[in-house]
């Protein structure tokens, strides 16, 4: 199974999980995901469904090529790591 590791930037608005999945690309893990923790998918996605700018997602080491699909593939024992970058000055 994938596992998707949501990182503790996020932790500071909301209790983080971390999922493990069957699915088959990082679209369907995190429709998964939203699907039991629903208030975690504004954190995550914009309005028209892809990564919001602040949001980096990483797929066995690898960062995502289209934030907008998400349609990287995932193998059986994928380590994906979802996490919000840090800005400011």
């Amino acid at each position: 199974m994938a596992h998707l590791i949501f990182t503790q930037q996020l932790g500071r608005f909301m209790t983080v999980p971390q999922v493990e999945t069957q699915a088959a690309d990082l679209r369907s893990a995190l429709d998964a995901c939203f699907a039991d923790h629903p208030r975690l998918r504004g954190y995550v996605l914009d309005e028209q469904g892809g990564l919001r700018e602040n949001v980096v997602v990483f797929i066995d080491g690898q960062r995502a090529r289209d934030p907008k699909r998400l349609d990287d593939a995932l193998a059986p024992h994928s380590q994906v790591y979802i996490l919000q970058a840090l800005s400011g000055g």
